[in-house]
């Protein structure tokens, strides 16, 4: 099994701006993890919660608990990506409190027309 390490590599790497890396880093990958995970939120949507969880860390100005929270993030991401999160807490981590996870699982198709909507 590969493992990304997207953590090792982002310390590694040294980046003038961590925390706006990982803005651009987990963006670029959430249409991935929807698909992975089967999650019908619309891209934007899902953007818009993430910008969220960042705003709701943005009066930390400690380097070393700003060091920790990227730390943190990239290693949020690469779970999501190997799939070692399941659906139920990729959703609560989007919806936050907004939904519950009953309304956000997606409806499966009971007919045949209804599968061939949806295709």
């Amino acid at each position: 099994m590969s493992m990304l390490q997207l953590a090792l590599k982002a310390r590694a790497a040294n980046y003038e701006r961590p925390v706006a890396t990982l803005y651009r880093a987990i963006a670029k990958e959430i249409p991935r993890v929807l698909t992975i995970y089967d999650i019908d939120v619309p891209i934007a949507e899902a953007r818009q919660c993430i910008r969220e969880k960042f705003r709701d860390n943005a009066h930390v100005k400690d380097e070393r608990v700003i060091d920790m929270l990227v730390e943190k993030g990239y290693m949020d991401l690469e779970e999501a990506l190997l799939q070692f999160k399941q659906r139920p807490h990729l959703l609560s981590m989007l919806q936050g409190d907004k939904k519950s996870y009953a309304e956000v699982v997606r409806k499966r198709p009971t007919n045949i027309d209804e599968l061939f909507m949806r295709s």
